[in-house]
């Protein structure tokens, strides 16, 4: 890592979305999470080519790989931090053992924030497919006492892509939304997270959006802010993820083997 103060700071932004197929959305999430970067920080997005477009197992597992191989080129690129920007964020734990520079999941970041806002966190997912994923994620990060529910919406890709030009299928997208939201306040919820880029990027235009008092949280800031908090502390300090037996850096061998497999 350089030192000179004059240079830049560079955060890889990865996206599971092709940029050319998923162009409406991928042009706009570029330009908000850019626009996001506070002085003296840069940040990239990057896609992937084909993206994760086929909501299986099977996807997640080759777009974690996909991700864990850019995390490995970022940090040979000079890059001070990586932000896994799919919120199910498969690949988190393999990318922080992989590289020494810090690795933030969209997921996480943002409902590690929503606990400093709330007691009871629901997340909102893009397809019913994804519920499943979550609850998983969930337990995984040891937030099953405060993240306490999951809901989905039932909408295609296109859907998103569309909305973003066409107000009244916009208006109709907010208002399946907001009808998940709904049983959430009955639970007692104060934190609601779109589980999703699509839908935090579709309602980021919406200040201050809530319902009943309940809190919407937009995770792209989240994540942004996250990763530059990680460079400045690592700057500061020299903090940096656990390099505990389960979470050291791979051998040589170990790196060149996954590489080659790529």
């Amino acid at each position: 890592m350089a030192t000179g103060e004059d240079r830049s700071w560079r955060i890889w932004y990865q996206s599971f979305t092709d940029p050319g197929v998923d162009a409406p959305y991928f042009g706009r999430l570029t330009s908000r999470i850019e626009g996001l970067a506070d002085p003296g920080f840069e940040v990239v997005v990057h896609g992937m080519t084909p993206g994760d477009r086929h909501l299986h197992r099977l996807s997640e597992l080759r777009c974690s790989m996909q991700a864990v191989r850019n995390a490995i080129a970022a940090q040979e690129e000079g890059y001070d931090a990586f932000v896994i920007g799919h919120f199910q964020e498969p690949g988190l734990a393999e990318a922080r053992a992989a590289v020494d520079i810090p690795v933030i999941g969209l997921g996480e970041s943002t409902m590690l924030h929503a606990c400093t806002l709330g007691r009871k966190i629901a997340l909102v997912t893009i397809s019913p497919v994804f519920v499943p994923y979550h609850e998983e994620q969930i337990v995984r990060h040891g937030l099953q006492q405060r993240v306490i529910a999951v809901r989905a919406v039932d909408a295609e890709v296109a859907d998103f892509n569309r909305a973003f030009t066409e107000p009244e299928l916009y208006r109709r997208m907010k208002e399946e939304f907001s009808q998940q939201l709904r049983p959430l306040l009955e639970l007692g919820v104060d934190v609601v997270i779109p589980a999703g880029g699509y839908p935090m990027l579709l309602f980021a235009g919406e200040r201050s959006f809530g319902l009943g008092g309940a809190v919407v949280l937009d995770g792209l800031p989240v994540a942004v802010m996250a990763a530059e908090t990680a460079v400045r502390l690592r700057r500061l300090n020299g903090t940096g993820a656990s390099r505990a037996p389960g979470s050291a850096l791979p051998s040589e061998p170990a790196l060149r083997e996954f590489l080659d497999a790529m």
